[in-house]
């Protein structure tokens, strides 16, 4: 299938498509004229692809994860343990983040918590009454 049938399938923009080329995610072969002919197993791997970065994963821990993960998309295999090290390390990683981004939330709650607003919402002030 060519580039503009992927993206349909997988509902991404055929530029998403040929950044995960760069980037090594995906690896099409290419026609005597130059374009790009993807296969079935394509379309799994723009979903894992999709799956990971949602998950706050680099596209560079995804090229060196995606050859490890079982047909499935959902497990490793037995042959690359040593890449649940890094995957602890970014799942510790995004832990922190969520912390930090938990911590920061609170404060904004407290200064909204003491905000005292100058006029209650549902009162309309004497000198707009009558004004439409």
């Amino acid at each position: 299938m060519r580039i503009g049938e992927l993206a349909r399938r997988v509902g991404v923009a055929p530029r998403l498509l040929r950044y995960y080329e760069e980037q090594g995610l995906l690896r099409p072969r290419r026609t005597s004229s130059g374009y790009r002919e993807y296969g079935e197993a394509d379309v799994d791997v723009v979903h894992h692809v999709r799956t990971l970065l949602a998950a706050g994963l680099s596209t560079t821990t995804i090229g060196e994860l995606l050859p490890c993960m079982g047909a499935d998309g959902e497990r490793l295999i037995a042959s690359c343990p040593e890449l649940l090290d890094d995957l602890q390390r970014e799942r510790d990683r995004l832990t922190a983040m969520i912390d930090e981004l938990t911590g920061a939330r609170d404060g904004l709650d407290a200064v909204i918590a003491t905000a005292v607003p100058d006029e209650e919402p549902d009162e309309v002030p004497a000198s707009s009454a009558g004004r439409s």
